[in-house]
């Protein structure tokens, strides 16, 4: 049985995302990052690109790091030769095996697309390299093709097969199903690479790895083309908060590496993006806020510590007397139950009119202003 491993694609695929583009400095950054809590694999990018791109993985290779490194490259010799000039020991080659794919890339040749992954596979093997064999679109090839590159790639000498939903069109029932079908018919492992155009990139690749897959693809916020990828951090906590899979990773630096990355990446992470959005544990509601005062299990699935977070009540439209009394308590503030009414009357007031909650400064001078009014 193998071990469930993370195989992030933030510096190919997440890169590959409309107006992305990592410096050397960032990319060395991200992968140190990412090794450092203890990431098992990295597919550091695309050698093929050209010098600054061969520049950045050779300076990544240069770090010795504990995470296996991985090189993608297309079918052809010359992608190869570039991972090699890399100093790359393993490499991904990606192959189309979905009709579309074939009559755009190959013009519908798929004896054509399957010598050249014969001859690439054979080169790299002669090279001493590690093949990883990638179907691409395999979510919308024909499963009887699907499955006969999948096996000619484990007899020609690769040690791992890519499952492709390459344009997110897959559920987790169908995942499962073909997934299953696949690690079935295969004696090597199956990695699952999801991408999330309906959403689903993150259910999908927890679907493969329900069906057997034993490595899967993953990009820091979900970086990636389109809509994105299955975002590691979403993966690594629900395997190991719904699952119990603990895959071994620092999960309290999971916010400050989604933080690193939104900044390279120049995409900022939305407030309610699951596990590292701002609003993640922040609590407005005043029946959710006096929930969490009471037993933060409550309203919260996990410890905000536990990915780097600290729990924030938010004083807004929705907020509640419990969790007023409480921030301004913190403060050395106690007031009466008329005294919080009337604050908290005022408060839902100007959230609606600033269309936001207030910050702590602006509750303080709030009750400042009401208390010094009183006075008078």
């Amino acid at each position: 049985m193998y071990q469930i491993m993370i195989n992030d694609t933030t510096l190919r695929d997440g890169e590959q995302a409309a107006g992305v583009a990592f410096n050397l400095e960032e990319k060395v950054a991200i992968a140190q990052f990412l090794d450092t809590i203890g990431v098992h694999e990295l597919e550091v990018g695309i050698p093929a690109m050209g010098e600054e791109e061969i520049r950045a993985i050779v300076a990544i290779r240069n770090l010795d790091l504990n995470a296996k490194l991985l090189g993608w490259n297309r079918a052809v010799l010359s992608d190869i030769k570039a991972s090699i000039a890399c100093g790359l020991e393993r490499v991904h080659i990606a192959i189309p095996v979905s009709g579309v794919q074939i009559a755009a890339k190959f013009h519908g040749q798929w004896r054509v697309s399957l010598q050249k992954l014969k001859d690439c596979i054979s080169f790299a093997l002669d090279q001493g390299l590690w093949v990883s064999v990638g179907g691409e679109d395999s979510s919308r090839a024909d499963e009887n093709f699907l499955q006969d590159v999948a096996m000619l790639s484990q007899e020609w000498g690769a040690s791992r097969f890519r499952f492709c939903d390459t344009v997110g069109v897959l559920d987790p029932f169908r995942t499962h199903l073909k997934v299953k079908h696949l690690v079935s018919t295969l004696s090597i492992p199956i990695e699952i690479h999801t991408h999330n155009d309906f959403g689903l990139a993150t259910a999908n690749a927890l679907a493969g790895i329900k069906a057997g897959a034993v490595s899967v693809n993953t990009t820091v916020n979900g970086l990636g083309e389109r809509a994105g990828n299955a975002a590691l951090e979403e993966v690594i906590m629900a395997l190991k908060c719904i699952y119990g899979v603990d895959l071994g990773i620092q999960t309290q630096h999971l916010l400050k590496l989604s933080q690193l990355v939104a900044k390279a990446s120049g995409a900022n992470v939305q407030p309610w993006k699951a596990i590292v959005g701002e609003n993640t544990f922040a609590h407005e509601s005043g029946i959710h806020a006096h929930g969490v005062l009471q037993n933060p299990v409550t309203y919260e699935p996990y410890a905000p510590e536990d990915v780097g977070w600290e729990r924030r009540l938010v004083i807004g439209k929705h907020s509640g007397r419990h969790s007023l009394s409480n921030l301004l308590e913190q403060h050395g503030i106690f007031l009466d139950s008329q005294e919080i009414q009337a604050i908290l009357d005022v408060v839902r007031q100007q959230s609606i009119l600033k269309k936001r909650s207030l910050t702590t400064e602006e509750l303080l001078n709030l009750v400042s202003e009401k208390r010094y009014s009183h006075a008078t």
